[in-house]
């Protein structure tokens, strides 16, 4: 009996050193893989973002040669003179902004749009009823006060379509082409211009 308790202690004190070295072994082996784990986010990272930290540009793609979702909104608002791959909205034009205060009606706040539609319409009305050279002179007569209206106004609605410049151009062009061509049908023309009588009649015959 004296000697078998006397080894109880002994094997006890054993039995308990085992199990210590099991559970620190088993500690050392968690922390091993949290190590691991921790060192390949680390490198993924880095990898994403360049060296020392630095972030990768909006547009460079993925490892597997795609954009990322995060890498989009920097590729749609690219900052270039092409463009853009989506269209968000249209720049208004010069002198594109409503020609009475936004409480006026609809009519006044684009009352130059409407008062050259009015007079190209009514000018293709007259037309309609056999009144040619009277009609077409009055569209040639609207396109011009449409030029001027937008040579003289800062503001006039949808009548500008593009700049200024552009506008004056066309439709002071177009206006006179018109006006001029009015004047010189036949018969009876009320002028008589020999170098455009020429010209009309070697491009028709």
């Amino acid at each position: 009996m004296t000697a078998e308790a006397s080894e109880d202690p002994a094997s006890g004190q054993a039995g308990q050193t085992g199990q210590a070295a099991r559970t620190a072994q088993a500690a050392a082996e968690d922390s091993a893989a949290k190590d691991s784990a921790t060192e390949h986010s680390a490198t993924e990272v880095s990898a994403a973002t360049g060296p020392a930290g630095a972030q990768a540009p909006a547009g460079a793609a993925a490892p597997g040669g795609k954009p990322t979702v995060a890498e989009l909104p920097g590729l749609l608002l690219r900052k270039s003179r092409r463009f853009p791959l989506i269209t968000r909205d249209t720049a208004r034009p010069q002198g594109g902004g409503r020609a009475a205060p936004g409480s006026a009606p609809a009519t006044a706040r684009q009352w130059p749009f409407l008062a050259v539609v009015g007079g190209v319409a009514l000018g293709l009305l007259i037309v309609s009823l056999d009144g040619f050279r009277l009609g077409t002179a009055l569209i040639g007569l609207s396109l011009l006060a449409g030029a001027a209206l937008r040579w003289a106004l800062p503001e006039v609605g949808m009548l500008a379509v593009r700049s200024r410049f552009t506008d004056l151009l066309t439709y002071g062009g177009l206006g006179a082409v018109i006006l001029l061509l009015s004047l010189m049908v036949q018969p009876d023309p009320w002028i008589k211009l020999p170098f455009l009588q020429d010209v009309v009649h070697f491009t028709v015959r």
